[in-house]
């Protein structure tokens, strides 16, 4: 708001700065209500314009179908990705990713990196290694684990191995292989339902 002040002579001794947002010009009558419903309504048209930009550029709200992510993730649990992450930064080990199936595009899986292009992978009677490193996983509770094992491989270029961490049931890159970068569309930040699961996703 333009504050307007009335010309007036201070003697320089006594000037004194005007308090922040002070009204000191008088106001015509009905100005502040007719100035007041055009301020609404434009932060409504800006808090509108800034909400679509986010979903359709930046993040999305997504519903969990599935408990191949427990603990964290439950079965119809919402959650915002962040469809604008990997364009500045590299998917790492760890990220909760959501991409398309590779066997049928129309549907999106939501699973954990545990490899990234390059790495050498292998998983013996459930323990995952990772370039000959055990990969301690304290997302996996013990009794979500299981005994599958995995033939070593390097994964390619281009692709990243990812696995569920409900393990004794996920249908992950154990049985469809490792998921290719541009089917993957967005990293999983922030569980927004129900109370009880609100959060970052870790």
């Amino acid at each position: 708001m333009d504050i307007e002040t009335p010309e007036i002579s201070v003697p320089r001794e006594a000037e004194a700065p005007t308090p922040v947002g002070e009204d000191v010009a008088p106001e015509k009558p009905g100005s502040r209500r007719a100035t007041g419903w055009k301020l609404w309504l434009r932060d409504l048209l800006i808090s509108a314009t800034v909400s679509v930009f986010i979903i359709l550029f930046l993040y999305q709200p997504v519903r969990v179908e599935g408990i191949s992510m427990l603990p964290r993730l439950e079965d119809q649990d919402r959650l915002f990705i962040n469809k604008f992450v990997y364009h500045l930064t590299a998917i790492e080990r760890g990220d909760v990713v959501v991409f398309r199936y590779p066997r049928n595009q129309q549907v999106s899986y939501i699973k954990r990196v545990v490899a990234v292009p390059g790495d050498r992978l292998r998983i013996d009677h459930g323990k995952v290694y990772v370039n000959d490193h055990f990969l301690d996983e304290p997302y996996v509770p013990a009794e979500y684990r299981d005994t599958r094992s995995y033939d070593a491989i390097v994964v390619p270029q281009g692709e990243y191995f990812v696995l569920g961490d409900h393990r004794s049931i996920a249908a992950d890159s154990r049985e469809f292989g490792p998921v290719k970068r541009d089917l993957i569309y967005g990293k999983a930040t922030f569980i927004y339902w129900p109370r009880q699961d609100v959060g970052v996703v870790h």
